[in-house]
């Protein structure tokens, strides 16, 4: 038996091992170097490469686990860096390292340069991967760009960055599931990393939509929905699938209620994995079986071993059919359900036949008149900033149920009447257009076949058609009834099938033909005509133009335009938003009196014994914009006080689609302005992501354009990048507009926040445990927001919380903070904010009025803040980037409430 204790003899293979090392050190050493070079040549595929290479086989350079290993690679690494594009990002790292003798004498000094050369191998290896990948992309080589990325995250497994740069890849190119698991893990590796959160928020918005916290906290639907399946399954239906389950919570009433077997089916994989948690929580995971699967999927016995005896669905959105209800129904009725109680045997036992809840719907509409729906939807301005916009004839919006509109154009938008500025006033009384038996599959299938229904409506109002707003009735059962209509306190918001025709004036005795009809699955109601003292006006045929105040002369214009052209006018679409902006003359008024100001500024100090060069005017706007027309209109008019010459102007746009520069076109050519004063950008630059370019080789621009406010009401993403650049293209005496943006706030108390940002509690859920799950989606900015007809209370008056100077950076800070005097006793629930956008000192426009185009928003806090009246509130406000983060906390008082609320970052894509 051999001596225990005895040491085997390991000289030989030690010699093979430091052979082996050095074999190894010297292929690691020169991958590094030729990873410098390949950097220096910008050559960063193979650059990667070689990064990979000295990574796997030398594990050391990522841990560093001894000393001479350390130096060994420290001095390749050094090699490297030195060669690098921008070194700047890993020198200033290395500062400390002055006497690297000293690193051997002391653990800690060691411990330090080994994660300073672990944080610059780190931060080179990003540097490489992202410009690869930036290039994979621009190649299309998506599955390359996706390899390099795994190989990434198995050297670096908990490198937030990577991970979150992972997400931006697959939320680009639309894989919203997993780019939200990336931006998860991200979260959880590193809590405060700011463009992981962002990221977050912006793809919980498309996983999660918004309206699934409305409903949740929607009790008087869930109780009505628990009493329609607790009846079924009492009545016998002891079979039951719940199609489109999200949450769960309609199968698992049906469990609750006795049922013996649930099935539920949901498609969004986020929501499937969020039912899932649901259903364990509950208690219910055993009991009901979940599939990730559309139910138009679904199989028996694959997926379900049976027909079942109840359907229960809510998928159903504001018009009715618009989530795919019929085809659901169909397809379930001949494949998933039990047959219906046959006439020939009424007395069937419920477990033997099949039933839907609900059992079907009742559509109401009513002809509205409502100046927000208008200025979203058509054009109601005939000039903006002394452009004549008659020129590009009649603009629409994607929003149509004519019959010869575009198949790109949608039948119906949503909006909550009770919440829109201005309110409305209706001009007929409401009128029944549909009513469908979701338990008839004849019916069913017969809808889209059938014949198009024409009602006539009495106007009762004298006033402008705008739209036709809609809503329905669910009809449960016999005993439980849910009506969307404007005036219930529901979730739901209202289908609006827009008017766009010109001819839109009606007053008492009119008659209003109204088509509806099923196509395509989705329902439409079209204003056919105008019937007028037995005169019949086609809505669709009428010509397009600027509308007279009286009803009369309308009418005859119309008639006459009927007479005496049969040809279509031109017509271009626009989206809502973009209509809404064009309608905001203030915003263009302002801008016309700005940017002629600049203009004569220039001009006056040029030299006047020299030939002028052009003014270079760039508008980098996102969408639609008609500010670069207005600059070249100003450079071609030669005004009265011929401050300004012809043709000083040279205006640039950055507008891309085909009907967009068309658009501008003819505006330029209707109001005078040379073709040659209006170029479009884009098609001098070779690189659309760098939009922001010299006008030419030695020239600057005089002026520049920036879109820097969303709709939605956040700042726009990267927005201080853009005017950062933007001062560098200036001319001396140039100008960005705006050249500042206030930010205006108020402290509010808001239940429809609270509602609208997370589920409360387990009351509205039926005592169900939800909340926790879906919480985890919470987007804590709430965007679209009308804080004039937002159902709250103002806390206190508005203040100024941040101002961002486009001009000057030196004048900007990264933090503020405020303190804001309660003049109401309540909760704070959020702290609303908009804009005063300031185009020059004198010229300002607010976010925040009658006829702006852009929207509010709102941060809620996590948790309300009590406060009383003459109390203060603390705002303190931090900028990153293009986003803004709040926390709130008491001033006076010491309490339970006398704590700091966060307030989550502002993002523009939330």
């Amino acid at each position: 038996m051999p001596n225990a204790t005895t040491r085997p003899k390991r000289t030989r293979r030690h010699r093979r091992a430091q052979r082996e090392d050095a074999v190894r050190n010297e292929l690691v050493s020169r991958s590094l170097e030729s990873a410098q070079q390949c950097l220096f040549s910008q050559d960063y595929g193979t650059a990667f490469v070689h990064y990979l290479l000295a990574l796997n086989l030398a594990p050391a350079l990522k841990d560093f686990a001894n000393v001479s290993l350390f130096f060994f690679f420290f001095q390749c690494f050094l090699d490297v860096v030195i060669c690098l594009p921008d070194q700047s990002v890993y020198c200033n790292s290395l500062w400390w390292l002055n006497d690297v003798s000293k690193v051997e004498k002391a653990s800690e000094p060691y411990c330090k340069a080994s994660k300073c050369v672990f944080l610059c191998l780190q931060e080179s290896f990003r540097f490489t991967l992202f410009r690869w990948a930036d290039e994979l992309d621009s190649l299309g080589r998506i599955q390359d760009l996706f390899n390099c990325y795994e190989q990434a995250m198995e050297l670096f497994p908990v490198d937030e960055v990577i991970v979150n740069s992972m997400g931006e890849h697959l939320f680009r190119m639309g894989f919203r599931d997993e780019a939200a698991g990336h931006f998860y893990k991200a979260l959880k590796l590193r809590p405060d990393f700011p463009e992981a959160k962002e990221n977050f928020y912006r793809v919980a918005n498309w996983l999660v939509e918004r309206w699934h916290f409305l409903m949740l906290n929607d009790h008087g639907r869930n109780h009505k929905y628990q009493l329609a399946i607790k009846k079924a399954v009492e009545e016998g239906c002891s079979s039951v699938l719940d199609i489109g389950t999200g949450t769960g919570i309609l199968g698992m009433c049906a469990k609750m209620a006795g049922a013996a077997e649930v099935y539920a089916c949901e498609l969004s994989k986020t929501m499937y994995e969020l039912a899932c948690e649901v259903l364990s929580a509950n208690g219910m995971a055993d009991s009901i079986k979940i599939v990730h699967l559309k139910s138009l999927d679904m199989k028996i016995p694959k997926d379900i071993p049976n027909r079942v005896s109840l359907v229960v669905t809510e998928t159903v959105d504001a018009g009715l059919f618009g989530e795919g209800i019929i085809e659901t129904l169909i397809h379930a009725w001949k494949h998933l359900l039990l047959p219906p109680p046959s006439t020939h045997q009424p007395l069937s036992s419920p477990s033997q036949t099949g039933r839907v809840i609900p059992a079907g719907a009742t559509v109401f509409g009513v002809a509205v008149q409502c100046r927000e729906i208008r200025r979203h939807h058509r054009l109601c301005a005939s000039s903006v900033g002394g452009l004549d916009l008659s020129a590009v004839g009649q603009i629409y919006s994607p929003v149509s149920c004519l019959a010869d509109t575009e198949d790109s154009t949608e039948p119906y938008t949503t909006e909550r009447l009770s919440r829109l500025r201005g309110g409305y006033i209706q001009l007929t009384h409401p009128f029944t257009a549909l009513d469908i038996d979701f338990n008839n599959l004849q019916e069913l299938e017969g809808l889209c076949s059938r014949e198009v229904m024409q009602l006539r409506l009495c106007v009762t109002q004298e006033g402008v058609l705008d739209a036709l707003a809609v809503w329905f009735q669910l009809h449960l059962d016999q005993d439980n009834h849910l009506s969307t209509g404007p005036q219930e306190d529901t979730c739901w918001e209202q289908a609006i099938y827009p008017i766009q025709s010109p001819f839109n004036t009606v007053k008492c005795g009119d008659e209003i033909l109204v088509e509806v009809s099923c196509k395509d699955s989705y329902l439409r109601l079209c204003c056919a005509a105008i019937i007028r003292d037995g005169h019949t006006f086609h809505m669709d045929n009428v010509t397009p133009k600027i509308l007279t105040a009286s009803p009369e002369a309308e009418l005859c214009s119309a008639l006459a335009g009927l007479q005496t052209s049969q040809e279509k006018p031109c017509a271009f679409m626009l989206e809502s938003a973009e209509i809404a902006l064009l309608n905001n003359t203030a915003y263009h008024n302002s801008f016309q009196r700005a940017m002629s100001k600049l203009l004569v500024s220039l001009k006056s100090t040029r030299r006047s014994d020299t030939e002028l060069d052009p003014i270079y005017v760039l508008d980098v706007s996102e969408g639609f914009s008609v500010l670069s027309l207005i600059a070249a209109q100003l450079g071609s008019d030669s005004s009265e006080d011929k401050q300004i010459s012809p043709g000083l102007v040279q205006a640039y746009s950055s507008v891309e689609k085909e009907h967009h520069q068309t658009m501008l076109r003819l505006l330029a050519k209707g109001n005078g302005v040379l073709e040659s004063t209006l170029e479009f950008w884009l098609s001098h630059v070779e690189d659309d992501s760098a939009v922001l370019q010299r006008p030419a080789t030695e020239k600057l621009w005089s002026a520049i354009i920036l879109d820097c406010i969303e709709t939605c009401g956040l700042i726009r993403q990267k927005m201080l990048e853009k005017a950062t650049l933007a001062r560098c293209l200036l001319e001396d005496g140039g100008q960005i507009f705006p050249e500042r943006i206030v930010i205006h706030g108020m402290l509010v108390e808001s239940d429809t926040l609270l509602r609208e940002s997370a589920v409360q509690g387990t009351e509205p859920t039926l005592g169900f445990n939800i909340a926790p799950f879906i919480n985890q989606f919470t987007v804590p900015v709430h965007v679209f927001l009308d804080l004039s007809t937002l159902e709250c209370t103002h806390l206190s008056e508005a203040v100024e919380l941040f101002a961002l100077d486009l001009m000057n950076s030196t004048s900007n800070y990264t933090d503020r903070e405020v303190k804001v005097r309660v003049n109401t006793s309540g909760k704070v629930t959020a702290i609303a904010f908009w804009y005063q956008i300031h185009l020059d000192s004198e010229q300002s426009v607010s976010t925040f009025s009658e006829d702006s185009h852009w929207k509010q928003a709102a941060v809620v806090l996590q948790q309300p803040l009590t406060v009383s009246r003459g109390e203060w509130v603390k705002l303190s406000i931090q900028l990153h980037k293009s986003s803004i983060s709040i926390t709130a906390v008491k001033e006076e008082g010491l309490g339970a409430d006398d704590v700091i609320r966060e307030a989550e970052p502002m993002t523009s894509d939330s």
